[in-house]
């Protein structure tokens, strides 16, 4: 008898545990994601374009996506003009060249204006999670282009 009542409390303890797990599961994000993106120039003669690039504009990327298998291999057909943001943020920065050659102020400079955006983001309760770097370097005198990317990525806990 002591048996089938300690079974059948642990069944219905069991029952009342999952269901108060599964009452509490909650499948709203709890952090939100936000990526800073500094461009840099390395063309030579400071002919390129150097910015500090972010917005608030949201996408899904499922609204983009499809998905690709041996028997249906469509390509993708969503709109690019879905995708674009024309809101944003753009902070000049300065090329890592000019006419001289490399320029140590310009790249201080920018180290400055970058360091700001992080402070600010820090102050909104951002935490850096982050920090991804591409170079797409000049290749030679047919060339004539470059690029140092560098990718922040942020997270805060979603406000409910």
């Amino acid at each position: 008898m002591k048996k089938h009542i300690l079974i059948t409390i642990t069944i219905i303890g069991t029952i009342f545990c999952s269901s108060a797990q599964n009452a509490t599961v909650d499948q709203s994000p709890k952090y939100e994601v936000k990526v800073i993106t500094s461009v840099e120039s390395i063309v030579p003669l400071g002919l390129g374009r150097s910015r500090l690039i972010s917005t608030d504009a949201v996408r899904d990327y499922e609204e983009f996506s499809s998905q690709q298998t041996e028997e249906d291999n469509t390509r993708n057909k969503s709109k690019r003009k879905k995708i674009r943001v024309k809101d944003f943020e753009e902070t000049k920065l300065l090329n890592f060249y000019n006419v001289a050659g490399i320029r140590f102020q310009n790249i201080a400079a920018n180290d400055a204006v970058i360091s700001s955006k992080l402070t600010a983001m820090l102050a909104e309760g951002w935490d850096l999670i982050f920090v991804v770097s591409a170079v797409e370097s000049d290749a030679g005198e047919t060339d004539g282009q470059g690029i140092f990317i560098t990718r922040y990525i942020f997270k805060r806990p979603v406000e409910k």
